[in-house]
């Protein structure tokens, strides 16, 4: 168990290492020279860190921002928070050792899955496998599954996920990056169908669909075409009517001794150095990885495609990103005031989900029905991916998770669905 759990908690949860051995493998199996070994290796386990830098600035910016956000117009609310479950769930439940083998036997399954179906995907998210991993170790738990038995059931409903996600969004990821060389592994696609959904519903179809990144700006407004211009221009508002709303003396909390408007500026300006630098890392990532993937698929898993997280793909769509952003945190903040209206939780907008999850539903809602799709599939998303973690709070309340809920779609999903199956167990707790 010992090496084990270092290899779990050392090497398999350490996204930029994992990537990096994988694509090792595949060189090996190649039979490169060492040299082209090793610079492939390194090359991937860079191009990772560079882009998880990049996201490291994103996220300290928002975390910023959601805290202006909230006090400048007085939300109050739950927070979801699947980092929250996982301790609970490892510290009060002592469920540490079983979610970290499951975590390992989806990882397993999935190679299965992979080598032995037609969804030829191996999911490469590693943080959210292990957020899969919590939510199926802990429903399965409170369905009375102990020991072995539990680590395979969650395991396997895991790598369903994992393999079944990226198959379902690759006919949209085709469109969107014009090859078929990667796939999307990021715990939130059934967000993004949704929105898909909604967009060829609503949208614009044939010579009628225009994309937002083709959008014709005057000559004097050129300088917008540029990605990190534009997302300045959205952004540096955005920031500054927050924090004006938020007041000064919530805001000089944050900012210390320097000027809270000011501040404010800064953190908007940080958010645009975090996407240019999480897009050096993914054309990094993606110059290596790819190649280096053709190994594994040639000798382990024929066809397999690698199943990357969402910031990937940022780069194929960039306006769209910050639509699906904005249109998305619209959503979640009209869903929090109508959803208590039924007797749902209030649950408070995550700037970071919205971020993420947003901007890549954004990517789908414009692939489908164009502007207009992304507009309005980005308000249904919001409002979708704020029901789901209000529908699993009382649920989460019988199990003594107060007032807690999580955001992935997906792993929501799987425990809505498990949930739905043992509905009859759960009742005893």
């Amino acid at each position: 168990m010992g090496i084990i759990n270092f290899i779990i908690d050392n090497i398999l949860t350490q996204a930029s290492i994992t990537i990096a051995l994988i694509a090792m493998l595949g060189l090996l199996l190649q039979k490169k020279s060492t040299g082209q070994v090793i610079s492939g290796s390194l090359k991937t386990l860079l191009g990772f860190q560079v882009l998880s830098a990049g996201s490291s600035i994103i996220v300290g910016s928002l975390t910023y921002f959601g805290e202006i956000f909230t006090e400048g117009f007085d939300m109050q609310g739950i927070i979801p928070s699947i980092e929250a479950i996982n301790g609970q769930a490892m510290n009060e439940l002592g469920l540490g050792r079983d979610i970290a083998l499951t975590f390992l036997a989806i990882f397993v399954f999935n190679i299965l899955l992979a080598r032995f179906t037609k969804w030829k995907y191996i999911f490469l998210t590693g943080q959210a496998i292990l957020w899969m991993a919590t939510m199926t170790t802990v429903f399965g738990y409170f369905a009375g599954l102990r020991g072995v038995v539990l680590i395979l059931v969650s395991g396997l409903i895991g790598a369903i996920f994992a393999v079944a996600m990226p198959a379902m969004a690759q006919p949209i990821i085709r469109k969107v990056t014009g090859s078929d060389d990667i796939a999307l592994g990021h715990f939130c696609t059934i967000g993004y169908l949704f929105e898909a959904g909604v967009a060829y519903l609503f949208g614009e179809r044939g010579e009628k669909k225009k994309s937002i990144e083709d959008i014709k700006l005057p000559r004097s407004f050129e300088f917008l075409q540029d990605t990190y211009l534009s997302v300045m221009v959205v952004m540096v508002p955005l920031y500054i009517v927050t924090v004006l709303f938020a007041g000064e003396t919530f805001a000089s909390t944050l900012s210390g001794d320097q000027n809270y408007i000011m501040y404010a500026f800064l953190q908007a300006i940080q958010f645009v150095v975090g996407v240019y630098v999480l897009l050096a890392g993914v054309r990094l990532l993606l110059g290596e990885i790819v190649p280096a993937f053709r190994g594994i698929a040639m000798k382990l898993v024929p066809d397999a495609k690698p199943a990357l997280d969402c910031p990937v793909f940022f780069p194929y769509s960039p306006n769209a990103v910050i639509l699906g952003f904005i249109t998305t945190t619209i959503g979640t903040v009209i869903a929090m005031f109508v959803l208590p209206v039924f007797g749902l939780a209030m649950i408070l907008p995550g700037m970071l989900t919205n971020f993420f999850a947003g901007g890549t539903a954004g990517i789908f809602g414009n692939a489908v029905g164009g502007r207009r799709g992304a507009i309005i599939g980005g308000i249904f998303h919001g409002f979708f991916i704020t029901l789901l973690p209000a529908l699993l709070v009382t649920i989460f309340n019988q199990m003594g998770f107060v007032n807690a809920t999580a955001t992935d779609v997906d792993t929501v999903t799987a425990a809505l669905l498990y949930a739905w199956i043992i509905s009859p167990l759960l009742k005893n707790f």
